[in-house]
């Protein structure tokens, strides 16, 4: 098992290129001393690496310490997504970056293939372990927010990391499972988005951008009560939360914005008491949030 570096926050570059002023927020996040990048071949339509790579070249370089991490991702057009595949997504990856390598790239939202054309001969996971033999990626992950598929990938053992998103959040423990079986597997574990998807953040109506079933909508309706109650500020509470869960080695956030960059320390350092969090276990577990 590969073990990847990481840092409390990653930076979610997921929405770099789909605003104006990319150029300036994409120094921004190399500069950031808040933590690594994570992007994707097909975030922004590729825009998110080609503004992470210019970035690099202006600065001279990644700056000592600073990790960027990709992920592959299906033909746009033809949603192949076999072992060839995987291997024309690195070279773009790479080409945009400007770099000849990366410490970690993940089989990234596998929907167009079945988990046995995944895995068999010629698949994609095959071509991400011989490119890990290779050294031209240090480290091999599955990125997907479909919870059931990620179990079935990580519980393969083949992967160095496991990714997903909104299912591991002070309202949702869908991923709890999968991540206990990564961490006994010795797998690096990525939480992404810990605000749900902006819900326990700015108060949004759904929950991973879906409409929320009515007994999860009471829940969240309960802890956020129980927010207004202790003062706390809810979005510091939900990033706290994975930060300091046992199980996440590092929590993505999504960044779009040079205002969302600069009000991470705020929360990452807002007090929030453990009696707080107490008191949300005391609701019990939260019921299923409809995402999957």
């Amino acid at each position: 098992m590969n073990r990847v570096a990481t840092t409390p926050i990653t930076l979610g570059a997921s929405g770099l290129g789909e605003r104006t002023g990319a150029e300036v927020l994409a120094d921004a996040l190399l500069e950031s001393t808040v933590g690594n990048i994570d992007t994707s071949n097909m975030y922004a339509q590729g825009r998110s690496e080609r503004h992470l790579g210019d970035a690099i070249t202006r600065s001279g370089g990644i700056p000592t310490g600073k990790l960027i991490y990709s992920k592959a991702d299906r033909d746009v057009v033809s949603g192949a997504f076999d072992g060839d595949r995987v291997r024309r997504s690195l070279d773009e990856s790479l080409g945009r970056l400007g770099l000849d390598s990366l410490p970690l790239y993940q089989l990234h939202d596998p929907y167009t293939i079945t988990f046995e054309e995944a895995m068999g001969p010629g698949g994609a996971v095959p071509a991400l372990i011989a490119l890990r033999d290779e050294g031209v990626i240090g480290a091999i992950g599955i990125a997907s927010g479909t919870i059931g598929q990620v179990h079935e990938y990580v519980a393969t053992g083949v992967f160095d990391v496991v990714l997903s998103h909104n299912r591991f959040t002070l309202v949702d423990r869908t991923a709890e499972p999968t991540f206990t079986l990564a961490r006994e597997l010795g797998m690096t574990v990525f939480n992404a988005a810990p605000f749900g998807g902006g819900t326990l953040a700015n108060g949004a109506s759904t929950y991973g951008y879906q409409e929320m079933p009515a007994d999860f909508a009471a829940h969240l309706a309960r802890v956020r009560a129980l927010a207004s109650e202790w003062s706390v500020d809810l979005a510091a509470a939900a990033l706290q939360f994975s930060v300091g869960s046992p199980l996440i080695d590092t929590t993505v956030v999504g960044v779009s914005s040079l205002e969302r960059l600069g009000a991470l320390p705020s929360l990452i350092d807002s007090a929030v008491p453990d009696a707080f969090f107490d008191a949300i276990e005391k609701l019990g577990p939260p019921p299923a949030s409809g995402n999957d």
